[in-house]
């Protein structure tokens, strides 16, 4: 394949995988190609942390299995599975789509917050956070009600839980951005933005210009 970024889909949904390359071909506005490859052990959707660990092994082999051409690597799952692991394997840029987004939404000192539909991820999420030294400007995380799985099917009644996460993160939290927390969700991040004043943080196109940035360096 000529030259190209990978983006990983760590859950198994192709419909899920379709949607985030036409997310992620857009951001890179003809800058490059972007091929995708979908996790096959994984569930369709990780929302438990044990979901969540299991899914990094998968994610290491797609990526140390990643072939000429491959000019740098996305994890397009929020927890980062595989991704510190991944980065010691290759030789080129690689980028979670938590990372990416939680530095986009912290410049300039912004304090930001996370809506999201997967409880259980929670403390994964924080641990992120404190990770990427950011726990001072995080204001937590705001989760939907309800099966993550079953509103992830309903396009409507997810966008419409996530404006009232979103609300919430800003109106209760004091978020000053706030990033829709999952791959998954990547279409209604890009929905919400004209709802609010408020910037949303959609996290597939900010691992697109983090691994652009990162590959020009390494260029």
């Amino acid at each position: 394949m000529t030259a190209h970024i990978l983006l990983i889909n760590p859950n198994s949904s192709q419909a899920t995988s379709s949607m985030m390359l036409a997310i992620a071909e857009r951001a890179v506005t003809g800058r490059t190609a972007v091929a995708v490859a979908t996790a096959v052990r994984n569930p369709q959707m990780i929302v438990t942390p044990q979901q969540l660990t299991a899914a990094a092994g998968e994610v290491i082999e797609i990526g140390a299995a990643h072939g000429a051409g491959c000019l740098g690597i996305i994890v397009s799952a929020f927890g980062d599975p595989g991704l510190a692991t991944l980065r010691d394997r290759v030789d080129i840029p690689v980028v979670g789509i938590c990372e990416a987004s939680m530095i986009e939404a912290a410049l300039s000192g912004r304090k930001f917050g996370v809506a999201t539909t997967t409880p259980d991820l929670i403390e994964a999420i924080d641990d992120r956070a404190r990770d990427l030294g950011l726990a001072g400007q995080y204001t937590g995380i705001r989760c939907t009600p309800g099966d993550p799985l079953a509103l992830a099917g309903d396009e409507k009644l997810l966008r419409e839980a996530l404006d009232e996460a979103v609300r919430q993160c800003i109106e209760l939290d004091g978020a000053e951005a706030v990033i829709i927390g999952g791959g998954p969700l990547g279409q209604a991040a890009e929905q919400l933005q004209p709802h609010f004043t408020t910037p949303i943080i959609a996290p597939i196109p900010c691992a697109v210009e983090r691994v652009l940035d990162l590959m020009r360096v390494n260029a």
